[in-house]
């Protein structure tokens, strides 16, 4: 945000839980952005997601690599509750992106999963009016650090323990080009968007809402 009286520094959430704000300048921003508006096009494009009790989540989602559905993946590859047609591949630079995010993060540490392929991604859009309950990223077998990346409207991110959807928790506000990656001790923490502020992305990159692009290890085979 311009004007800002401090600049906002890289914050360690929780034990492996990182934030590093401005992480995507305005050029990948651009380009990551056009990259998900053609995974969104049909076919396998951005759909509406039902949960198995009759629910409709009201961020719209498109996935890469594998499909995810309340709550698996679907092995076929195909989007099972959507079109049933094949889910677009995972991009190896995307998945060159992911391993960057990690040490971004991280440092030059060993991050769990050494050397593990980041083969699918969840992109969730969310309009002014959308939220997204505190859940678990528990349906990979790799202990793989998931990122998370930012387009668009800012949102408050809540972050939470491992063991309950309830407090300790805290919040979040993730920006446009800002990184956010949970692994190690936070791998399993539930998490959420309580909120997204409209109206507060930048002009510049022509986007309304807020797109979150989620990088993960399957280890499913």
């Amino acid at each position: 945000m311009d004007g800002e009286l401090f600049p906002r520094e890289r914050a360690v959430i929780a034990p492996g839980a990182v934030h590093v704000p401005d992480w995507l300048g305005a050029g990948r921003q651009a380009e990551l952005l056009a990259a998900c508006r053609a995974w969104a096009r049909p076919p396998a494009g951005l759909r509406t997601v039902r949960t198995p009790g009759g629910g409709v989540m009201t961020a719209r989602q498109v996935c890469l690599g594998l499909h995810w559905y309340p709550y698996p993946y679907a092995y076929a590859r195909t989007a099972v509750d959507g079109d049933g047609a094949p889910v677009k591949p995972m991009p190896p630079w995307l998945a060159g992106l992911g391993r960057e995010a990690v040490t971004a993060a991280y440092g030059s540490r060993p991050e769990p999963g050494p050397g593990a392929a980041y083969d699918i991604a969840l992109i969730n859009f969310y309009d002014g009016d959308s939220r997204m309950g505190m859940h678990r990223d528990a349906e990979e077998r790799s202990t793989a650090p998931v990122v998370s990346l930012s387009l668009g409207d800012t949102c408050v991110f809540r972050f939470g323990n491992t063991v309950s959807r309830g407090r300790p928790y805290q919040d979040v506000e993730l920006r446009s080009g800002d990184l956010f990656v949970f692994g190690e001790a936070s791998r399993s923490a539930y998490h959420g968007v309580p909120k997204v502020l409209p109206g507060t992305g930048p002009r510049e990159l022509g986007l309304t809402g807020r797109l979150n692009i989620t990088l993960r290890v399957g280890g499913l085979g």
